[in-house]
């Protein structure tokens, strides 16, 4: 089946005659290298998203954004129409943390920084969180590896029989009648907060273009066990989500490599947006679902990338 679809797909890119004589030398494995090839392309990418509107960056799973913009204490929410284009639904008035600047450790009274899903909704909690709360993935990878801690950042409401202060401990709060809005109107399982202190950046296509090119480079270099080309897609300070550093996770791949295996590796459902950071510009978040099968090996899950994007290529900062 996975032979016949690969053929399938092939004869959108290929002429009949050139197909079958790829298909004669080199069996589907041939047919399967040109459109591995083809996912590397710019021109390619430029294509697929010269319809798509890509203001906010490139979602195949997302379907809200909540963005957190700190300096002007709001939450925007941010839904995708029928067109799938991303259209401001809500903007609420926010209470954030009491000190500014990016969280760092655990009582610093601070709001972080950074992209972050909604893991959990709570339908029980204190009165003075208001009705409900969503729970975020705060700390998460990034904010793993710079020693970042933490944890409880939520999106709550308001006392529900008592006044509070105009800051938190930490939490993005909204009005009571604002949260429930969010309750009704998303699934929190579809959804990304963006948390800066500016607003939401917009995202330029060309760079997109170049971020989904240089993803299934990498790919491709991992599919055919080219160590050189992959280990040059990561930075030097580079550091796993389990804190293996750029030697180390290099060392570990090369013994991998060495055993030549062919690998099947998917990707689906893949999410890029900018990632907010004082010291280094141009990181995005790459978020995807893998499936990957070798020989030796299964997997199945999600999988993140931080990078930077240079001027023709990014590099790897961090990955879960």
């Amino acid at each position: 089946m996975q032979y016949f679809v690969l053929l399938l797909l092939s004869l959108s890119l290929l002429a009949d005659e050139t197909l079958l004589d790829i298909y004669q030398k080199k069996g589907s494995q041939g047919i399967e290298n040109i459109l591995d090839e083809k996912l590397t392309s710019k021109e390619y990418w430029s294509d697929r998203l010269q319809s798509i509107d890509t203001r906010f960056g490139y979602f195949e799973g997302i379907r809200y954004l909540l963005a957190c913009d700190k300096n002007a204490s709001s939450l925007k929410l941010y839904s995708k129409d029928n067109n799938n284009s991303f259209e401001l639904d809500q903007d609420f008035s926010a209470f954030i943390g009491k000190q500014k600047g990016d969280k760092h450790k655990e009582g610093d009274l601070k709001t972080p920084i950074g992209v972050y899903k909604l893991i959990k909704k709570l339908d029980k909690v204190d009165p003075f969180y208001g009705p409900l709360a969503f729970v975020t993935s705060y700390p998460n990878t990034y904010d793993t590896i710079q020693g970042k801690n933490g944890s409880g950042i939520w999106v709550h409401g308001l006392p529900l029989n008592q006044k509070r202060d105009d800051f938190t401990k930490g939490c993005i709060a909204i009005k009571n009648n604002n949260l429930e809005h969010l309750e009704d109107h998303i699934n929190y399982k579809e959804a990304l907060v963006y948390i800066d202190q500016k607003s939401y950046p917009r995202v330029e296509k060309e760079n997109l273009i170049l971020l989904l090119s240089q993803l299934y480079s990498w790919r491709k270099a991992w599919k055919e066990n080219d160590i050189e080309k992959y280990l040059s897609f990561y930075a030097q300070e580079f550091k796993r989500n389990d804190g293996l550093n750029i030697q180390r996770f290099s060392d570990y791949k090369t013994r991998v490599f060495s055993k030549n295996e062919y690998k099947q590796i998917i990707f689906s459902e893949i999410n890029i947006l900018p990632y907010p950071m004082a010291k280094k510009e141009n990181v995005y978040l790459l978020s995807f679902n893998e499936e990957y099968q070798s020989k030796s090996y299964q997997f199945e899950g999600e999988k993140e990338l931080y990078v930077q994007l240079n001027h023709e290529n990014f590099t790897i900062l961090t990955e879960k």
